[in-house]
């Protein structure tokens, strides 16, 4: 704390006045320590890993935001199933306890950009000869995992791009990418699974969650983000026969590529759109529906579609596997 006199001095004659000038310390000295445990980005933080962190900004000054998470991930040894750091993860949580003014990070070096947004997609072409018949006759169908195959993932990534309604986005988190062939290597469709929804009333319901078993455990479950059958494929139930499929091996699917299953698959319908007639056929559950909410929404002034929830369990006991 500083002070000053203002006006006339001693001996002036004249009454002194003093001001007194505050200036506050940094940002994280002012915050009180944390005593309780917290959870957040699906970990327990205890005060001194807040510490760590706190001593890695002050320490580092100059490093980026993304140096920062890598060096936490590694401090805690972090890692995904496949062994991999989780510097994505770190980073989140970074943001989020920033948010909750428990640290200040260094500020931003550029702005985030949706990789898709301005990813130019290679034109492909379509074969647009109308697909009829039953499934027989269709051939032997053969559904591939392709998230890690850049040809395919990028073929499906342009027919989702030309022929479903919400497009392409870059997926975020865990993921898995589906394509359907025939026996002459025609696409037929395409799917995408990846995190679930953070929040949702009538699931969290259904499962019985409370709120730190839903922040421990939400990587057990996958949302269906993305399901597109061709405009040119016209085959009676070939939409619940590839559902029945890919969920006969999604979860070992999952465990090779992230080192651990799950145990429940989402989707969200949108009912003005869709009446969800594959997913009932292909044994899912419908619960309800969506609020028209997002939980970005903090002022409850967006509108969003109302969607049906679905969910498809994958293994008996999930409930109980997700209360841990």
């Amino acid at each position: 704390m500083d002070w000053k006199a203002n006006g006339g001095g001693i001996g002036t004659g004249r009454k002194a006045s003093v001001i007194f000038c505050w200036t506050p310390p940094p940002l994280f000295v002012t915050m009180l320590a944390m005593s309780e445990t917290l959870v957040v980005q699906g970990r327990r933080l205890e005060p001194a890993d807040l510490a760590l962190i706190r001593g890695l900004i002050a320490e580092h000054s100059g490093w980026s935001r993304r140096r920062l998470s890598e060096a936490v991930s590694a401090q805690w040894d972090w890692r995904s199933g496949s062994g991999r750091l989780k510097d994505m993860a770190a980073r989140s949580l970074l943001l989020k306890l920033q948010a909750r003014g428990l640290i200040e990070l260094p500020p931003r070096r550029q702005q985030p950009s949706n990789r898709m947004a301005g990813r130019r997609l290679l034109h492909q072409e379509w074969d647009s000869t109308p697909l009829g018949g039953s499934l027989r006759e269709a051939g032997p169908l053969t559904v591939r995992e392709i998230s890690q195959d850049r040809a395919g993932r990028n073929r499906c990534a342009a027919a989702l791009s030309e022929f479903h309604y919400l497009g392409c986005r870059g997926t975020v988190g865990e993921n898995l990418h589906y394509a359907v062939t025939n026996p002459a290597g025609r696409l037929l469709a395409c799917l995408v699974f990846g995190s679930a929804a953070w929040k949702c009333r009538v699931r969290d319901e259904f499962i019985g969650w409370a709120r730190p078993a839903r922040e421990r455990n939400l990587h057990l479950l996958a949302n269906n983000h993305r399901f597109l059958i061709l405009p040119f494929v016209k085959i009676p139930h070939l939409a619940s026969w590839i559902l029945g499929q890919i969920l006969g091996r999604l979860s070992q699917d999952w465990q090779e590529k992230y080192g651990h299953r799950i145990v429940l698959v989402e989707t969200f319908v949108e009912r003005d759109r869709f009446r969800g007639t594959s997913y009932r056929a292909a044994n899912w559950v419908r619960l309800g529906t969506t609020t028209g909410r997002s939980r970005q929404d903090r002022e409850h002034t967006l509108r969003l579609p109302i969607k049906e929830v679905y969910l498809y369990p994958l293994r008996r006991g999930f409930r109980q596997e997700l209360a841990r």
